[in-house]
């Protein structure tokens, strides 16, 4: 196979001319190309308002060898081998497995390891404290427009997580050379979303279509005898005097007890009860850095015109931007899950706390470009005593109660130039919101610590060099952008599971080993392995 990197085209030409372009650069017939396939497209608009779209390709042609041979002086173009995703077979030592595996969340983490082991014929139970996908959704529309929060299905818990009610944004920026990125995209697409998610260097999903996507891959683990339990909370988690662990769970008020050698802890990362269940059963967590901040509208015009200039010919979806800079406290502030053409969403999970995120479409068609400006906090900054690995989740709830408290209930929502100023907003200016959930005015800086607030501050001036009038002073904030990731970080071993817990998984990002849809699961692909190779699928019997 080979590969050829920056094919450009304009991006009013079609794809099929990339065929010829490749032919061109390998010197030979586009007859002798016998396939082809984008494995990436991104926008070079550098020299605006010449914009291309340019690509990278693995190509199968007539005499590969001698193709090679003749350009092997080329930088842009070389050999690679096409090696797909493998889900690894089961050692021989393998142990018995008696029970199902019970992985606890349905979040990005959860999902694709219950996938992985449901097509090996392990039969996963997925326990999920809130509700499927089409209830969910029912229930977080009626939250924005009544203020009527139900505390165990939300944006934040049900089925697919958090990510359910965001942008659905696939790209990430950890390595992979095992195929795992390539097998979530794929796996996207089989399930609904757009096939060009394979290859975009910002693949996204959107929330609709996310939706959809979650239900049918639900429907082809239960296919293979997997079985979600929806509405269900863990509760208590200890250790069975045959080597098993007994689980604690709740629905509607009952509880009921289960017995399972193989637990995959794939939580998410707002749940506090649950953390706080873990550290009582004796799992070893450390508190971890994250970041804590706001989210910033803009219009989309105005984004798109700082990315592709003011008279840009063609038609090319909404741009996004990805900003950082280090503040004079040694604090890192940065541009976090840029939603274009999105939504601001009222994301809260608990009574009397109120956090936001973002959310767009499939279609990015929203008026209003909105991310998340974050500043970093450290272990450190987190009241309470050090030696506490939960301080971090108080850290939360006290920043998220001044949310909710600034606008009684409502998201608070200020002008940047009145946050500037450290005044109350009166009026607004040419940004309109776009929220899901009531707002209202309110001052966001005593809601933060003085150094998040100062960061901001620098921040914002800085970020105006990089996109013009990004500090523009009718943008608006909304308050508080606090689930950028875990504050909490459950150790795990060489072989993933908990130290002292044999057969314990922590994954994803609850436990603090992912930062997003595809890291999550990829890193609950990699429980799925780690169990596959040393479990044998329940009712196996072992050859002699």
């Amino acid at each position: 196979m080979i590969q050829i990197t920056q094919l450009k085209l304009r991006p009013d030409q079609d794809r099929g001319a990339l065929a010829q372009a490749a032919a061109r650069k390998l010197g030979i017939r586009k007859e002798d190309i016998l396939s082809w396939k984008i494995i990436r497209q991104s926008v070079d608009a550098r020299r605006r308002p010449d914009i291309y779209f340019v690509y990278t390709l693995h190509v199968e042609a007539a005499n590969e060898k001698k193709v090679l041979q003749k350009v092997r002086r080329d930088p842009q173009i070389s050999q690679v081998k096409n090696q797909p995703y493998r889900f690894p077979e089961t050692l021989d030592n393998a142990r018995p497995l008696t029970l199902r595996p019970v992985i606890v969340g349905s979040g990005p983490a959860g999902l694709f390891c219950a996938l992985l082991l449901a097509r090996s014929g392990y039969r996963p139970v997925i326990i999920e404290r809130g509700a499927d996908v089409e209830k969910r959704t029912k229930i977080v529309e009626h939250f924005w427009e009544s203020g009527q929060l139900d505390s165990q299905t939300n944006v934040q818990f049900g089925e697919g997580g958090a990510g359910t009610f965001s942008d659905g944004k696939l790209h990430t920026g950890i390595g992979d050379r095992s195929g795992r990125i390539p097998f979530i995209l794929e796996t996207f697409a089989h399930f609904g979303a757009d096939p060009d998610i394979c290859f975009h260097y910002q693949p996204h999903v959107g929330t609709d279509v996310l939706r959809e996507v979650l239900a049918g891959i639900r429907h082809e683990i239960e296919s293979f005898g997997g079985t979600y339990e929806f509405e269900t909370r863990l509760c208590q988690i200890e250790e069975g005097s045959d080597g098993t662990w007994i689980l604690q769970t709740e629905k509607n008020g009952k509880k009921e007890t289960r017995r399972a050698q193989v637990v995959v802890l794939a939580t998410g990362h707002s749940a506090p009860d649950t953390y706080r269940l873990l550290q009582k059963a004796g799992l070893s967590m450390e508190a971890k850095p994250f970041a804590v901040g706001v989210r910033c509208e803009h219009p989309q015009q105005m984004i798109n015109e700082a990315q592709y200039g003011k008279d840009c010919p063609y038609l090319l979806d909404a741009a996004s931007y990805k900003l950082t800079h280090q503040a004079d406290q040694d604090r890192g502030v940065f541009s976090f899950c840029m939603c274009p053409g999105g939504y601001v969403v009222n994301a809260s999970s608990r009574e009397g706390e109120l956090a936001v995120n973002g959310m767009s479409y499939h279609g990015r068609a929203g008026i209003n470009a909105n991310s998340a400006i974050v500043v970093s906090v450290r272990p450190e900054d987190f009241p309470g005593d050090p030696a506490d690995p939960l301080r971090g989740l108080t850290f939360v709830s006290e920043l998220e109660q001044r949310a909710y408290r600034a606008a009684g209930g409502k998201v608070p929502v200020q002008l940047l130039g009145d946050f500037t100023q450290n005044r109350m907003s009166e009026k607004l200016g040419d940004v309109t919101p776009q929220i899901k959930g009531a707002w209202a005015f309110a001052n966001l800086r005593p809601i933060f610590p003085s150094f998040v607030a100062d960061s901001l501050d620098e921040a914002f001036a800085a970020f105006e060099k990089t996109i013009p009038h990004f500090a523009r002073p009718d943008a608006l904030l909304e308050a508080v952008e606090s689930r950028t990731s875990s504050p909490v970080r459950i150790r795990r071993t060489e072989t993933l599971e908990a130290p002292g817990f044999p057969g314990i998984y922590p994954c994803g990002e609850g436990a603090g080993y992912a930062g997003g849809i595809t890291s999550a699961a990829a890193d609950g692909m990699r429980v799925a392995e780690k169990i596959k190779k040393v479990f044998m699928v329940p009712g196996t019997v072992k050859k002699l």
